[in-house]
């Protein structure tokens, strides 16, 4: 008997433990989509620094799938193969007074298609194949490419030859394949060109999107980062019509490719993006979580807010806050990724549903869960079909 009610007794106290944890409120964000858009499967570009080919490729993909309903996979190596040799002829235009990197802009993706069109990746040799990877690894290349380039672009001589370009391409084409005339696909034949006349778009309906006070607004300028080698133009847009056209493309069926800041605290690589406030202090906390925030010291608070999760206190952005972040450096030109949805927290906070090019990784399968003080306050620019801009903002603009 004593026995039994020690088993019942404890049998009791583990069904109430049980149901205290289950009470308990979590930190862990559970999130509703609100609204969800239809993209391409998740790809991965390893250790090359390509994310904005992936980026503005899965934008374009969805576009398709939007207009067309067909479902396609564009090749990511054939923009890089012609863009990289363009780099590599301003850098020495400029006698090297121009960054040769691996980073690029949607911008460079749009003119590439533009200019010598597109493949599906069936037509070129998979990422990582030509040097015996499974995926995507510029180590190597890059290693061969920059003194290669440095060499001719800062060569002391009073005349260069053009056969710098001939091997210069024969490099690339060695590590990523070279790019085809023709190809066959699904019983067609087609040049790079044709494919992209193909594809159901109109490939003058992009403009690129950003929001800083150095320059007029309802203007274009070019955004002085490194990337944007070819000084491709943005529209400037106060801060709070930059969100407008993001809420109005999700909410009308359209997808953002997005450039900005992913070096911030409050990005883990989980699949978060919040604006922690790191300098809020305690007035954004209670009770005992209060006591311990006073307590930290700075770089030991973004522990700490992780532990809040969903509870965490969030940054308002602001104008003037996004330009000093751009003139401090405080805010940088790091990733491109593609905003396809929208979702709450059980909270009510809300977040853009992000694609990312990291293969499926993180909590939510190679998605991130963003929310939108963080996309106004880390977007650097992002690339949208000008028919997903409210008309109000298209007449400033004069689209």
């Amino acid at each position: 008997m004593k026995k039994f009610f020690s088993i019942a007794l404890l049998t009791l106290f583990c069904v109430s433990g049980a149901q205290a944890q289950e009470e308990k409120p979590s930190n862990k964000p559970v999130f509703t989509t609100v609204k969800e858009l239809p993209i391409t499967s998740v790809k991965n570009q390893n250790r090359s620094g390509t994310c904005w080919a992936y980026s503005t490729l899965s934008f374009f993909e969805a576009e398709i799938l939007k207009a067309t309903g067909k479902s396609y996979d564009l090749a990511e190596m054939f923009i890089a193969n012609k863009d990289y040799l363009e780099r590599a002829e301003l850098t020495v235009r400029m006698h090297g007074d121009s960054q040769f990197a691996q980073g690029g802009s949607a911008g460079d993706v749009l003119l590439i298609i533009k200019n010598h069109g597109i493949v599906p990746e069936t037509a070129m040799a998979l990422p990582g194949t030509l040097v015996g990877d499974t995926l995507a690894n510029f180590n190597e290349f890059f290693s061969v490419m920059e003194p290669y380039v440095e060499a001719v672009s800062k060569s002391k001589s009073k005349t260069i030859s053009s056969q710098w370009k001939q091997g210069l391409q024969g490099i690339i084409d060695a590590y990523i394949g070279a790019t085809p005339e023709t190809f066959e696909y699904e019983g067609k034949t087609y040049t790079p060109k044709s494919f992209a006349d193909n594809l159901g778009l109109n490939w003058d309906d992009y403009v690129s999107i950003t929001s800083y006070t150095h320059h007029p607004f309802y203007t274009s300028f070019a955004v002085e980062v490194q990337d944007n080698w070819r000084w491709d133009h943005s529209y400037n847009v106060p801060m709070d019509e930059m969100m407008q056209i993001i809420d109005n493309a999700i909410a009308n069926g359209y997808t953002i490719a997005w450039g900005g800041d992913v070096s911030d605290d409050g990005f883990t690589r989980q699949g978060l993006g919040i604006l922690y406030d790191l300098k809020a202090g305690g007035e954004s906390l209670t009770g005992s979580d209060q006591a311990k925030w006073l307590g930290l010291k700075l770089g030991e608070r973004k522990n700490f807010l992780e532990e809040l999760g969903v509870n965490a206190p969030e940054a308002t952005p602001s104008q003037e806050q996004r330009q000093k972040d751009f003139d401090n450096w405080t805010l940088t030109d790091d990733h491109g990724m593609h905003i396809y949805g929208l979702a709450k927290d059980q909270n009510g906070r809300e977040y853009y549903m992000v694609k990312n090019s990291w293969g499926d990784t993180g909590d939510y399968k190679g998605s991130w869960y963003m929310t939108k003080n963080y996309i106004a306050a880390r977007t650097m620019d992002f690339l949208v079909n000008k028919n997903a801009i409210p008309k109000p903002i298209r007449k400033k603009l004069g689209l």
